[in-house]
């Protein structure tokens, strides 16, 4: 799907650009029911998020800039908010994070579907697939591949993805590695839905903590993040949130360019 040509074909009415990114702006039950369209409809869909760290690195890699075009883009965090109350006045309707969203998503689904995961480590994938069985009792979770994979490994893995053909194809791989594969390899014939989700696998398997929710509620997560994480993510946040938030202003007053 090319979202600047079909997105009203999905009720996609309302966009918002950050940063030369066109990012969905609707409510929490809009995406739900706009993704239950098309899995029904079998509407082949790439699907990520943006918040300030992809942005970023979208500034600087032209290639994930150019993919995330044909990719359904839904906001992520108090960083795209803050955005879009600079430029447009007001935040997004909701902060559709996937960590958050996709169990949310899965949840509400009345479908009984097949959801493949691949990325990350084998134990966080197959404790991640245990804790959404446990949740979303009416769905089937099949771990295809670790994220780890060389490439005369991959077209076995492909092969083993286009033989599930699942309805949504969790990818945990990492920015922007997970949005360029599915860009490069992930076509119709391997599934409906391929979502590229980060940490959302690590985050489910517990190796990963998430922040209390009163912090999560304060839109404090990054913070919580950062405090546990120092050395691997004082960049993406000391540095990569004051950045995120000056191309913002540039945007704001002088255009994209």
């Amino acid at each position: 799907m090319n979202l600047h040509s079909n997105g009203a074909s999905f009720g996609l009415d309302s966009r918002r650009d950050i940063l030369g990114i066109s990012v969905a702006s609707v409510a929490r039950d809009e995406a739900i029911g706009m993704l239950e369209r098309m899995l029904s409809e079998r509407r082949f869909t790439k699907v990520s998020f943006l918040n300030a760290h992809n942005a970023n690195i979208a500034c600087t890699d032209a290639e994930f800039a150019s993919a995330l075009k044909d990719f359904l883009i839904l906001p992520d965090g108090v960083g795209v908010d803050i955005a879009a109350k600079l430029l447009y006045g007001e935040a997004f309707p909701a902060n559709l994070n996937g960590t958050d969203f996709i169990p949310g998503f899965l949840k509400a689904s009345k479908q009984s579907l097949t959801v493949g995961l691949i990325g990350t480590t084998r134990a966080n994938a197959e404790a991640a697939a245990e804790r959404l069985s446990a949740l979303t009792r009416q769905h089937r979770f099949a771990v295809l591949h670790d994220g780890f994979f060389t490439e005369q490994e991959e077209s076995e893995i492909l092969e083993r993805i286009a033989g599930l053909r699942p309805d949504i194809l969790l990818v945990a791989m990492g920015v922007p590695r997970q949005e360029l594969w599915i860009s490069r390899k992930i076509t119709d014939r391997h599934c409906t839905l391929p979502i590229a989700v980060g940490a959302l696998l690590d985050f489910l398997s517990g190796a990963v903590p998430r922040a209390p929710l009163w912090m999560r509620r304060l839109r404090l997560e990054w913070l919580f993040r950062l405090l546990i994480e120092p050395r691997r993510l004082w960049r993406r946040y000391v540095v990569g949130n004051p950045l995120f938030l000056a191309r913002v202003l540039r945007q704001k007053f002088f255009g994209r360019a």
